[in-house]
């Protein structure tokens, strides 16, 4: 885990420059460098430090790259050049999915509604990884919708990466409609929780990498 935020390298740079258009007045590394301290320190973009950009430029571009899916593209660019690396396929074979609910600020007002069982008032994040760890989609919505119908949107995602895909793990909240789904297409679902007798945190087999993630 990166306890403190620092820039890109060169070589970072180096590796995602091509899917931006460097020809801009603006230098564009120094925009992914203010998007990724925003991520890393929670900051609003008005109180943005001096050293970077002025937010409203900086938001600019932030907001056309994910509306064009160029930051999902990147994504999964890296997500499979670090497989080959690891001399594996460019695309995984098995995904292990969970879900994570984090609280919204007061003023925010869309898609927003209160977790039930982890009383946390905001949105939830739908997470599908791979067997390392990888973030290959995360779908957004409020707290208060299911785990089960909320993880649908993922399907497509599963789907997207071809016939390597084989199972998909997650816990007892997606083994229904969603497990369904997937066995509509082919890939199977296996549930992996901790017994029911066990208390506080324990380590779940082939579901560890998720919540890995997800710290």
């Amino acid at each position: 885990m990166t306890k403190q935020f620092t820039k890109l390298t060169s070589y970072q740079w180096a590796a995602i420059s091509p899917f931006f258009p460097l020809k801009r007045k603006l230098d564009l590394c120094e925009v992914m460098n203010t998007i990724l301290w925003l991520l890393r320190t929670g900051c609003q973009w008005r109180n943005l430090l001096d050293e970077y950009p002025h937010w409203q430029a900086a938001y600019y571009y932030f907001d056309c790259w994910e509306t064009n899916g160029t930051l999902e593209r990147i994504n999964r660019e890296l997500n499979q050049l670090d497989r080959k690396q690891e001399e594996r396929e460019a695309y995984p074979s098995v995904f292990c999915v969970d879900s994570q609910s984090v609280k919204l600020a007061p003023m925010i007002c869309e898609y927003r509604g209160l977790d039930p069982h982890k009383k946390v008032n905001g949105r939830k994040r739908q997470l599908l990884v791979d067997a390392g760890g990888r973030l290959w989609a995360v779908p957004v919505h409020a707290a208060n919708e299911g785990d089960g119908p909320a993880s649908l949107a993922l399907v497509s995602d599963v789907l997207w990466y071809g016939d390597r895909v084989e199972k998909v793990f997650g816990d007892g909240a997606y083994g229904g409609v969603f497990a369904k789904e997937l066995t509509k297409w082919g890939i199977d679902f296996e549930r992996a929780s901790r017994p029911e007798s066990a208390q506080g945190f324990v380590p779940v087999a082939k579901r560890w990498v998720v919540e890995r993630t997800i710290a």
